[in-house]
């Protein structure tokens, strides 16, 4: 797996329960998936080559494995586990830095989008020859 996002969890990202709120570990995610599609495909805001070209995230499947409080130093790996015609399955695994406790898995589906249609477009050979360097085995 490859290392996308470290953190922190600060308190006033906690609930009345005392633990982070359910809603920040999809903004880290999110974070840790822009990351990933820097890295795997050169993607990035603004760039000319990528102009009217995105991404948007048709699916997502968290599981919350253990609590995390505020202090808590955090890390999100991941990477691609499968390669479509227009879009990508990729896997995350947040972890205590610490502790390594593992604490919360995303699995999510994203697609190459057309921006001005509002459409999914194909991948190119290209971006899934770059795709494959970023390729993971579930369980790694």
């Amino acid at each position: 797996m490859h290392t996308l996002y470290k953190g922190m969890v600060h308190p006033w990202l906690c609930d009345v329960m005392g633990h982070m709120n359910v809603r920040h570990y999809m903004g880290m995610f999110n974070d840790a998936t822009y990351q990933l599609l820097a890295e795997a495909t050169g993607w990035h805001h603004g760039a000319e080559e990528w102009q009217g070209k995105g991404w948007a995230d048709v699916s997502h499947q968290i599981e919350y494995l253990a609590e995390l409080y505020a202090g808590t130093l955090i890390e999100i790996e991941g990477g691609i586990t499968h390669i479509g015609n227009s879009s990508f399955t990729s896997h995350y695994l947040m972890t205590n830095k610490v502790t390594r406790e593992q604490a919360a898995t995303l699995a999510a589906k994203t697609v190459y989008f057309n921006l001005d249609a509002r459409c999914s477009i194909p991948l190119t050979e290209l971006i899934k020859q770059k795709m494959a360097s970023r390729r993971i085995g579930v369980n790694e």
